[in-house]
């Protein structure tokens, strides 16, 4: 081996060893890997920020850097559209929505082709690390949604309430009619209900992930608001209390598969379509098993399977019929996805081009009653 290759290899090797860490940044660490799902104060984000993020970013940086070496590889470009294309005559507002249990900002589209009455509206919780902007153009929901005449509402989270811009599914705060986030996409969603002229049977929430979790928050607490949810790689309501019970959820299910049924009203029942990836590495398989046993019971029988496949991702649909105040369930479970939105653009985080389509199927499902 020639010397300067040799001497390469070694100062690469001194780059990828880990840096030693005292107990305290160790513990600011481990603290750091729980972000996503944790609610800080905004100092102790900064000092998180600024002590694990330079420490784990130099490390992420040398094994890049390592391996882009080692492959020969050119250095990927990014590039990323900020805003979702608007066709004439639609609109996409930032707006800020303000109530009793707080604010969010989010961003609203209003479809070309319902210029005078929106035929419905569709609320789009994106997942963590994501924004509005991201989430519309990874779903591509407007597009879907403007052949329908729908308007779609994106909320956004913030790094002030979870330092990830996660939804907070999992805490006991934010998973109850009349308190924290729900209350306030709640009251979001009426308030646009007014402004469009839509009753219940016209609204519907969708989400990714931790977005997808919150949609089951919001469909199993406000089922007098919303008549659907679309739940992607998502978890029950009441699968964690805690930032612990949160990543146990998410890497084996609920435990024992202990999860909050939802409020039985005379709204019910509620519809819900579900789609997981048996290969994601992120939220476990067995969490959209517990979400379709909360609504339905702990051994629901699917009236009708049906087996496909769309651009080399096969899928099992699994239909369970509309029994007394419980509404009809789908559940798609796609064979070798992983925690993506199946069928998205590229040009959008978390998502796969492979697979069916889930923001039309999800529209489709949202519109089944209505035709």
């Amino acid at each position: 081996m020639p010397k300067s290759l040799a001497a390469n290899m070694r100062r690469m090797q001194r780059m990828m060893r880990p840096a030693k860490l005292t107990k305290k940044s160790q513990s600011i660490i481990i603290a750091s890997a729980f972000a996503p799902f944790g609610v800080t104060k905004p100092t102790e984000t900064k000092i998180r920020a600024s002590a694990a993020g330079q420490v784990l970013g130099l490390m992420a940086a040398n094994m890049r850097n390592a391996k882009d070496i080692m492959s020969g590889a050119p250095k990927a470009k990014t590039t990323r559209a900020i805003a979702p294309a608007v066709p004439e005559g639609a609109q996409y507002i930032a707006r800020q929505h303000r109530c009793a249990q707080g604010a969010r900002g989010y961003k609203l589209y209003l479809p070309a082709s319902a210029r005078k009455q929106t035929k419905g509206l569709i609320v789009m919780l994106h997942g963590c690390g994501q924004d509005p902007d991201d989430f519309a153009i990874g779903t591509h929901m407007n597009a879907v949604a403007e052949k329908q005449g729908l308007a779609v509402a994106y909320p956004a989270q913030t790094q002030k309430h979870n330092p990830r811009g996660c939804w907070n599914w999992f805490a006991p705060a934010h998973q109850m009619r009349g308190m924290g986030e729900p209350a306030i996409l709640a009251s979001l969603t009426r308030k646009l209900m007014r402004e469009l002229g839509l009753t219940r049977d016209q609204v519907y929430v969708a989400g990714l992930s931790a977005g997808g979790a919150m949609a089951a928050v919001l469909v199993d607490t406000y089922p007098d608001v919303f008549a659907a949810a679309g739940i992607h790689s998502g978890l029950a309501r009441g699968a964690a209390r805690d930032i612990r019970s949160a990543m146990a959820a998410m890497r084996s299910g609920a435990p024992g598969g202990a999860v909050l049924a939802p409020i039985r009203t005379k709204y019910s029942p509620v519809r819900r379509i579900i789609f997981q990836g048996d290969k994601d590495d992120t939220v476990h398989l067995s969490n959209a098993k517990h979400i379709v046993a909360a609504a339905l019971g702990d051994v629901p029988q699917a009236g009708r399977i049906t087996s496909n496949s769309v651009r080399k991702i096969a899928y099992t649909r699994s239909e369970f019929a509309r029994s007394g105040d419980v509404g009809p369930v789908e559940l798609w479970i796609l064979k070798g996805a992983g925690h993506a939105w199946s069928g998205g653009r590229v040009a959008g985080s978390f998502t796969d081009p492979k697979g069916p389509d889930a923001s039309a199927q999800m529209v489709r499902f949202f519109l089944a009653d209505q035709r």
